[in-house]
């Protein structure tokens, strides 16, 4: 068997052709088959160093199927792969603006390649991905369409598949953002470009470009140093800034925030005063546990000013932290809605803590209808001095709207 192995290797070694290939496997599988059908003898399992005959022949055997399938092709085939394959890189990276242009040439030298081997494309490699694999559709079908054999056609193939090879590499090797530092990245978004040695006056300098961007009201810098910078410190610094600015266009990402109970994103979206957040924000005021996180969500929905929050609010009225309630007395207030009028009244009759009776004639003040203002009037004589104020502010009320009418 090693005799007749001996002459398919030196069968393989000649051949030239498919044909000659595909003669060469036949005397391969004979042999094959025959050793499968042989009885060979075992080796001795007490010595370690006993040879297998069959284990050797078996792997003579591999060893030349290898070799027979590296000597076939190139095959048109071979090349369309290659093609799709660097397709689904320019459809899935993210380039850089450099990496397009890179991408792109590299499209344009396999197409100039194809002309070098009479394969006439139609379509240019364009300006943008997308573009350039479009032309390598093109590309694919003139090369499938071709009738390119493998025998007859063996150095065209060959070129075929080098420039294949070459688009691949010129492809992957396509600067994406991937390959940018967060600091290449941020500068090709022009963050840095407000930055002089004159307004650098904080360090890092990342600081100083979010307070520039604040002062010129400019928050799609911040929210590009919220997205990149991953320091609390300036995670802190990007909060502040929207907390200062309250901009609609940081909703988003304070929302993202907000959704894993956030504190200073909540903070935000109460200056930001959009209505969407309502939903999710009246959900966290019913946690009795956390009295802070209770506290920061009434007041942002204070200033957000929905009536929708309105019940959601005033079941807060009866909590059991004495902040809580009052903080929910002043959100009422903030909100304005007249259907909390007897809640607030019924607290400064019924709650215990005067700082919480004080809160809800605030709000009471706040709504300032006749009837509210007459419900917090009836406090003038209270127990509390806090209360009495709050309750003179809307007797003095009451008497201007009277003398007004």
């Amino acid at each position: 068997m090693n005799e007749q192995l001996d002459e398919v290797a030196e069968a393989l070694e000649a051949a030239e052709t498919e044909a000659d290939l595909d003669d060469v496997e036949a005397d391969l599988d004979d042999v094959a088959a025959t050793l499968e059908a042989a009885d060979l003898p075992e080796p001795d399992e007490d010595d370690e160093d006993a040879e297998d005959p069959r284990a050797e022949l078996e792997a003579r055997v591999e060893e030349l199927r290898d070799g027979i399938e590296e000597a076939r092709g190139p095959y048109a085939e071979d090349v369309v792969a290659v093609i799709e394959s660097a397709q689904g890189t320019l459809g899935e990276a993210e380039w850089t603006e450099r990496g397009e242009t890179e991408a792109v040439d590299a499209v344009a030298t396999f197409l100039a390649a194809l002309e070098e081997q009479d394969l006439s494309v139609d379509a240019d490699a364009g300006e943008t991905p997308a573009d350039a694999s479009a032309a390598l559709d093109e590309a694919a079908e003139a090369i499938e369409g071709a009738g390119l054999d493998a025998d007859e056609d063996a150095e065209t193939l060959a070129a075929l598949v080098e420039a294949a090879d070459a688009l691949e590499s010129g492809v992957d090797d396509a600067e994406t953002w991937d390959d940018l530092s967060v600091r290449q990245k941020m500068t090709a978004e022009g963050f840095y470009d407000r930055l002089t040695s004159e307004n650098r006056k904080d360090f890092p300098p990342e600081l100083s470009v979010v307070r520039i961007a604040e002062q010129e009201n400019d928050p799609e810098r911040i929210l590009m140093a919220l997205e990149y910078l991953t320091s609390e410190f300036m995670e802190e610094n990007c909060i502040d800034a929207f907390r200062r600015m309250g901009s609609e266009e940081a909703y988003d990402a304070m929302m993202e925030r907000a959704q894993k109970r956030d504190r200073p994103a909540i903070e935000v979206l109460g200056k930001i005063a959009d209505d969407r957040a309502v939903e999710t924000l009246v959900d966290y005021i019913q946690d009795e546990s956390n009295p802070p996180l209770q506290r920061t969500v009434l007041r942002a929905l204070g200033e957000i000013g929905s009536e929708e929050a309105t019940q959601d609010v005033a079941d807060r009225l009866v909590a059991e932290d004495a902040e809580v309630r009052a903080r929910a007395a002043r959100t009422l207030g903030m909100i304005g809605d007249t259907r909390a009028i007897d809640p607030l009244a019924s607290r400064i009759t019924e709650d215990d803590d005067d700082s919480v009776r004080a809160a809800a004639a605030w709000a009471l003040n706040q709504i300032g209808t006749e009837r509210a203002l007459e419900s917090a009037a009836a406090y003038a004589d209270d127990r509390a001095f806090i209360v009495q104020d709050e309750a003179q502010r809307a007797a003095d009320a009451l008497g201007k709207t009277k003398q007004e009418a």
